[in-house]
C-alpha cells in the first residue's frame, strides 16, 4: 500500500505549524543490496564511516540495531540528509582469490526524528512483537523480552529496536523510527510528483536513487549528483567525508538561491 492510500484509510498528517522545528536527532539506516556477503560488509563499512564522522563532529552516537545508527547533534540532519540513496562499491573482496573486482551496493536512509511527528498513527494499525536482546559473544544477554519489533500493517513497514535496556524504551524508539519512515514515504511521494517543478533539490531523496560510487582500485569516491570525485578512500571510510558534505551543502544553497530569484 502506498502513502496516499494509507492516508485515506485513517492516518492523519499534521500541519507544519505543529512541529517543533529541526529534528532532535537522526537515524541512519543501512541495508545490504546487490552483492551478497560483500554487500553486507559494505553496509557495515558505511555505518562505521558515519559513526566516525559523527564522533569527529562531536555528536552523540547510539547503536539501535545491527545496521541502524542514531546520531544526536546540532546540524546533524542538515549535514547528512543528502546521504539517502544507493551507495555502490567496486573492490576485490578479501575472499576473492582470482583478483576479480566485485560491484556491490548498500542503501542508506537518513530519517529525521522529531519531538512531534508529522504523522498520527492509528494504534490499531500496529502489530507488536517482543524478543530477547542478545549481547556480543553471548555476553549480557537479557533474560527478559526487551527487544521490540513493530509492523505497520497498512504499509508493511517493520522496525526493530533492541539496544535500550527496557521494553518501554525500545518501544518508544521503534515508534519514533516508524513515524520517521512514514514521513519519508510521504516526502518521496511528493518529490516524485513535483520533481519537474522543484529546482532546488539534490536528487530525489529516494532510497532507490544511485548517488555515489566507492572505487577502491582507483582510490576514488564519485558523487554522481555533483559529478565530482575525491581521493584517499582510507581517510573517507574512517569518517573523512567533510569535503563531500560541504560540497553537497554548497550546491543546495546555490540551487535554492537560484530558485528563489527565478
Amino acid at each position: 500500500m502506498d502513502y496516499a492510500e494509507y492516508l485515506k484509510n485513517g492516518a492523519k498528517g499534521k500541519t507544519e505549524d505543529s512541529l517543533d522545528g529541526k529534528p532532535i536527532s537522526i537515524v541512519v539506516e543501512l541495508r545490504a543490496g546487490a552483492g551478497g556477503s560483500e554487500a553486507a560488509i559494505f553496509a557495515r563499512d558505511l555505518k562505521e564511516m558515519y559513526q566516525k564522522y559523527a564522533e569527529h563532529r562531536g555528536w552523540r552516537t547510539h547503536i539501535i540495531d545491527d545496521l541502524t545508527l542514531e546520531i544526536s547533534g546540532p546540524d546533524a540532519y542538515d549535514a547528512l540528509r543528502y546521504e539517502t540513496g544507493v551507495h555502490r562499491v567496486q573492490r576485490v573482496p578479501l575472499t576473492e582469490k582470482t583478483g576479480r573486482v566485485h560491484t556491490s551496493t548498500a542503501s542508506v536512509a537518513v530519517l529525521p526524528i522529531r519531538a512531534k511527528s508529522k504523522i498520527e498513527i492509528n494504534p490499531g494499525d500496529i502489530q507488536m512483537e517482543f524478543s530477547r536482546s542478545g549481547g556480543a559473544g553471548g555476553q549480557n544477554v537479557n533474560k527478559v523480552e526487551t527487544a521490540v519489533r513493530l509492523v505497520h500493517i497498512p504499509t508493511g513497514i517493520d522496525v526493530r529496536s533492541s539496544s535500550e535496556r527496557s521494553q518501554q524504551a525500545n518501544r518508544e524508539k521503534a515508534m519514533q523510527i516508524l513515524s520517521a519512515k512514514l514521513e519519508q514515504l510521504h516526502e518521496e511521494k511528493e518529490a516524485r510528483e513535483h520533481a519537474a517543478e522543484r529546482k532546488a533539490q539534490i536528487g530525489t531523496g529516494d532510497r532507490s536513487e544511485k548517488i555515489r560510487t566507492y572505487n577502491y582500485l582507483q582510490d576514488r569516491v564519485t558523487d554522481h549528483r555533483l559529478q565530482k570525485s575525491w581521493h584517499n578512500l582510507p581517510k573517507i571510510m574512517t569518517g573523512g567525508i567533510d569535503d563531500i558534505v560541504e560540497e553537497l551543502l554548497a550546491r543546495q544553497r546555490d540551487e535554492a538561491s537560484l530558485a528563489s530569484i527565478s
